[in-house]
This record gives C-alpha cells, sequence and structure tokens, in this order.
C-alpha cells in the first residue's frame, strides 16, 4: 500500500481573489457561499450558505465571482515552486489543494515529519504561511487528514475515516438508503461484506466502500493510458497568445471526452503537456479528473495554467518561445459507472433534488414545495408565479410587455405576502402624501414599517405611477397607486406602495 499526501491551501478561492486583508470576502457560485476569509467567518458567514442569507449576517459583506482561471493561475506558482524544491511530481485535485507520492520524497527528507517540514517551509517562502499537510494510505484520506493537518499512520486510514458520517464520502442516494439502514458512519459502512456492497449498492458504492476501508475507491488493476486516448495539436508557428491556446484546449477536450465516452472508460487524471518551441523542455501538470472535469472546466484550467507560465515569463517570447505543441492525456482509466461527485461530494444531480422534493411534499403536501415562474407584471409580487414542484404551469401566461411603470433590477431580496402597514412622515412628524401630480407633499424624513422598527430616512427614489384597469366601469376593479423606495440609516431600503393615502411596505431589499 502506498503513501499519499496532500496539501490545503485553506480559503484558496478568497487568497486568489486578492482582497486586501480586514475586509470581509465571500466567494459564490451558483447562489451559494464557497469560500470566505477569516473576518466574515467570525460574522457569521459559513461555506454553503445562500448569499442573502450571507449579506444579512454582514452587511459590509464584500462579493466576489468564483473564478477558476484566476485560481488555477495563482496555484501554478506555488505548486512549481514545490514542484521544484521538494516534490518530484503531483497532481491537482482543484486550486488550493493537491496530492503527491509520500513514500519516495519522505525518504528523500529524512521522513514524513520532515517532508511536511519542508512543505511548510517552501509554502511559506512562497507567501503560504497557512497550509494543511496530511498524509494517510489514500488521496481521500489524505485531503482529509490535510484540514487539521493530521499524519495518519500507515494501515490505519480505515481507523481515521470510521468516526465520520457516510455523507462525506459523496452519495446522497446512498448516505440516505444507509441512514435507513442504521449505518450513519463510515465505519459501520466498511464493515459490511464487500460481495454485499456490490450486489446490493452497485458500482459507485463499491467504489465508496473501498475509500471506507482505507483503499483507493479505484482497483489496482485500473489500467493506464497506452495513448490510445492522447489528443493533441500542434502550432505553426509556435503560440504564445492566451486566447487560440484556451480554444484549441476546448476542442482537445471535446474530442477526448467524445472518445472516452465511446469506449465507457474514465480516467482518474488529465495530464496537461506542452512542448516548448526550439527546446527540449516540456511543461506538465496533472489534475485529479475521475469524470468531473467538463471540456469547459478543462479549457479554464489550461487557460489558468498558460496565463501563469506566460506571467513568469516561463513561455518565453520572441521567435524562440511559444508552445509548439498541447497534449492532452488521460491516465488511471477504468469502467465509466455514471457521473461521479467531486471530492467530498459538493453537488447534488436533479434526480436527487426532485427526490428530495417528493419526500417534502408527502410529508407537508403537495403545496409545499414550490418554484418560481417570471411572468408578466410590474411590481415583485405580480411577476413571481408559485408553482408546486413537478407541476406544469397550465395558467395563461401574461404579455411580457412592455408593462409600463414596471420595476427595474435590482429587484428586492423579500417580498411580503401581506404586505405591512407603513407611516412615512416628514421632519415634523407629518404624514408624507402624494398629489394627482406625483408631487410629494413634504421631503421624507422617517420610516415606520409595521413590525421593523423606526428608522431615519436617507435617500429616496420616486414617485412612480401605475395606473391599471382604468377602462373598467366599477371604480373598484381599477387601481391606481404610487411606488418608492426608501433608504434607512439603518441601511435597509425599501420598497413602499401609497394607495389612497395609505402607504404599505411591498419588498424589502437586502
Amino acid at each position: 500500500m502506498g503513501r499519499v499526501l496532500a496539501l490545503w491551501v485553506p480559503d484558496w478561492p478568497v487568497v486568489a481573489a486578492s482582497v486586501p486583508a480586514g475586509v470581509p470576502v465571500a466567494v459564490v457560485a451558483a447562489g451559494a457561499v464557497l469560500a470566505c476569509s477569516d473576518v466574515a467567518r467570525t460574522a457569521g458567514v459559513r461555506r454553503g450558505m445562500r448569499l442573502r442569507v450571507a449579506q444579512a449576517r454582514c452587511p459590509q459583506l464584500k462579493v466576489v465571482d468564483r473564478d477558476i482561471e484566476a485560481e488555477t493561475a495563482a496555484f501554478e506558482p506555488l505548486v512549481r515552486r514545490l514542484e521544484s524544491d521538494v516534490l518530484a511530481r503531483l497532481e491537482i485535485i482543484r486550486p488550493g489543494l493537491f496530492a503527491a507520492p509520500a513514500r519516495g520524497p519522505a525518504r528523500y527528507w529524512g521522513g514524513e515529519p520532515q517532508l511536511a517540514e519542508r512543505l511548510r517551509s517552501a509554502a511559506a517562502d512562497s507567501g503560504h504561511a497557512r497550509v494543511g499537510i496530511g498524509f494517510a494510505d489514500t488521496v481521500f484520506a489524505a485531503a482529509l487528514a490535510a484540514r487539521t493537518s493530521r499524519n495518519i499512520p500507515e494501515g490505519q486510514t480505515a481507523v481515521f475515516l470510521a468516526p465520520y458520517p457516510v455523507g462525506i464520502l459523496g452519495l446522497p442516494r446512498l448516505t440516505e438508503l444507509l441512514q435507513r439502514l442504521g449505518l450513519p458512519t463510515v465505519g459501520a459502512f466498511a464493515r459490511l461484506p464487500v460481495e454485499r456492497v456490490a450486489a446490493r449498492f452497485g458500482a459507485p458504492a463499491a467504489a465508496a466502500h473501498r475509500t471506507a476501508r482505507g483503499l483507493e475507491a479505484r482497483p489496482l488493476t485500473a489500467r493506464t493510458d497506452t495513448g490510445q486516448y492522447t489528443v493533441e495539436q500542434a502550432f505553426d508557428p509556435p503560440e504564445t497568445r492566451i486566447e487560440p491556446l484556451t480554444f484549441a484546449a476546448k476542442a482537445l477536450a471535446d474530442q477526448l471526452h467524445e472518445q472516452l465516452t465511446g469506449a465507457a472508460v474514465v480516467g482518474a487524471r488529465l495530464e496537461v503537456t506542452a512542448h516548448l518551441a526550439h527546446t527540449e523542455q516540456t511543461l506538465v501538470r496533472a489534475f485529479r479528473h475521475e469524470g468531473r472535469l467538463s471540456a469547459l472546466a478543462v479549457a479554464d484550467r489550461v487557460r489558468g495554467l498558460v496565463t501563469a507560465w506566460a506571467r513568469d515569463g516561463v513561455l518565453g517570447a520572441g521567435e524562440s518561445g511559444g508552445i509548439a505543441r498541447l497534449v492532452l492525456r488521460p491516465d488511471g482509466l477504468g469502467p465509466a459507472t455514471g457521473r461521479q461527485q467531486g471530492l467530498f461530494g459538493e453537488t447534488l444531480t436533479p434526480e436527487e433534488v426532485e427526490r428530495a422534493a417528493a419526500r417534502v411534499q408527502a410529508l407537508l403536501g403537495h403545496t409545499a414545495v414550490t418554484r418560481v415562474e417570471l411572468g408578466g407584471g410590474r411590481g415583485p409580487r405580480e411577476r413571481a408565479r408559485r408553482i408546486p414542484y413537478g407541476d406544469h404551469d397550465t395558467r395563461r401566461p401574461l404579455p411580457e410587455g412592455p408593462w409600463p411603470g414596471r420595476l427595474p433590477a435590482p429587484h428586492p431580496a423579500t417580498v411580503f405576502p401581506l404586505p405591512p402597514p407603513a407611516e412615512l412622515t416628514d421632519a415634523h412628524g407629518v404624514r408624507v402624501e402624494v398629489s394627482a401630480r406625483l408631487e410629494l407633499s413634504a421631503p421624507p424624513a422617517v420610516l415606520l414599517v409595521d413590525g421593523h422598527g423606526r428608522a431615519p430616512v436617507v435617500g429616496w427614489a420616486g414617485p412612480w405611477p401605475v395606473l391599471e384597469r382604468w377602462w373598467e366601469p366599477e371604480p373598484a376593479q381599477a387601481r391606481r397607486i404610487a411606488r418608492m423606495q426608501i433608504t434607512c440609516d439603518d441601511g435597509r431600503a425599501w420598497l413602499l406602495i401609497v394607495e389612497h393615502g395609505r402607504w404599505t411596505a411591498e419588498a424589502l431589499y437586502g
């Protein structure tokens, strides 16, 4: 059994964002917090939290969209430094986390503790004093141990993993089933007979069972690449520009995925090799793949690598510089058993979301889980339609517009089902009124919203008129209102409606 080391830089997406120290920052992806700084974490922001909740806990939060290209480019100098000074080879699991064989380097440097110290020293010299280094018998366990900088003795990986919940294995359907069977921990799952797991739960569960037992998820007999699936593109003249290289990487990745899919195999790693022009030098970087990286994800990583190489002068310049040949090579090939989760299982498939919604509906009723669709209308309450999850909206769609008087973006975060009463007064405590000519009786000074307290007004916009169904013969069917946006000194912003001289709070921004 081999030994594996993993090096982890905490909150790498935040580090790559290059935000000044002391600023609360969150890197978001798909509307959720992917990583956050220590300042934001102290304010209550957590990984996986929805963005609106995070902003409510930390109003000063600086939000940054995730940029894989920037993360890869920022990680490359550290990887190259460690590969040059300490390690012979390594593979990147994701920007901020890599794994490498540990037995050879540990023997060279005098042991695993000495190897860890060398890595920490080299990382500190590169400006990364906070790193976690873990040792174990598998990549999965080493990456987990790196979070607490632990060295798991040889043969004790299964013991280390045993107390963790089965959800850490990244298979939600299997996790749910095992919990129903009374097997909530990795250790309890590992004690099941191997043949029973494969027969009862299928190939993905069998791979997870190997992980739970402290073994690599893929069998040791997995074929390495014979060159059959390697794809490459030559550049004449050699290419130094980032955009053409990225485009070529995307095309090569599409070709590689098509070949692997046709052969029903998947690679554990993807090796990117750049042959430099007029020299014998090659630039090589390996990424953990396991079927997770789409063609676009591969292109993003290649773009990050090329950006880092160009910035550091590795590619050279002029006629003697540039990349003459770009090669993508899969390694550690094994049978494809369907889409696999990322390390520690970070995503849910649409089928798993549907099953979860169906379970909630079975417990709480068909309308307990709804999806939102946007339609016609002027106000935020009118535009959003809530439809029970799984149902098709059979109502006649409202026309898209132009809807004069529709509120522009940004849209409010909270829309009240029953707008609470509000009082908007001037500096003398007199209610602010809106005339038929849309003129305010006085500048707003104080806003009181029922159930939300009183706050001084620091800014406003509007009013904007809305006159609907004016052609109706019955006055009760017609509607004439005006909307205003009000900002208070407590940082909250409100969307108010005035109708028949009465103010109500329709929505709350932020």
